[in-house]
């Protein structure tokens, strides 16, 4: 199983790029948002990747973050998700707004990626709902996935913070952006709580 590729671009094209690695150009299919954010050709990235074989194939898949990575493995487990399902998903959305799309219920967000209707939506909410939480869509680092959620950390007073604004009658999903939205630098639940509501009138 290959973790990761570290190496030159040397292709970009519409759904995948080729990555130069010790003279080797491997093809890797990538989520639009991730090609986006791809320099241009001659930079080094390293690719977090995921190997599909089949009897006519092996295709790659990759992410630049681990966390990209592992939200991809829990979508493809879903029945009527396939491989390319699941880049179209995170190709229309962040990670973190496919897990609050999830979390609040919200099939029809899921089911603005192309290839997803609503039937499947709603099995992904059913089936990823209690895979998914609320300190992953806060907690995750774009550098691979460093957590912060231990007893008592950021994770956990964002998490009372969703959860009192829940209380006050806004909708999870509007919650869960607000919260979002609040810098680090806030380490009580109630200076989280207090930028949050200022925040609510984006959402």
């Amino acid at each position: 199983m290959i973790g990761y590729l570290k190496g030159e671009v040397a292709g970009i094209y519409e759904d995948s790029i080729i990555l130069e690695v010790g003279g080797v150009g491997y093809n890797i299919f990538m989520p639009a948002s991730s090609l986006d954010l791809i320099d241009g050709l001659g930079i080094t990235v390293k690719i977090y990747t995921y190997l599909l074989v089949r009897e006519d194939a092996l295709s790659l898949y990759g992410f630049l973050t681990r966390d990209d990575l592992e939200l991809y493995k829990m979508l493809i487990s879903v029945n009527g998700i396939g491989p390319k399902g699941g880049l179209a998903l995170l190709s229309v959305m962040t990670s973190d707004e496919l897990r609050f799309a999830i979390l609040s219920g919200d099939a029809k967000q899921i089911g603005k990626a192309p290839g997803i209707g609503p039937k499947t939506a709603q099995r992904l909410i059913i089936d990823l709902k209690d895979k998914v939480s609320i300190a992953d869509a806060f907690d995750m680092s774009t550098d691979g996935g460093s957590r912060h959620d231990e007893a008592g950390g950021l994770g956990s007073i964002r998490e009372e913070a969703v959860e009192a604004l829940v209380s006050l009658g806004y909708s999870q999903s509007e919650s869960y952006r607000a919260v979002r939205s609040v810098g680090n630098e806030l380490e009580d639940v109630e200076s989280v709580l207090k930028a949050a509501l200022g925040n609510m009138s984006k959402y």
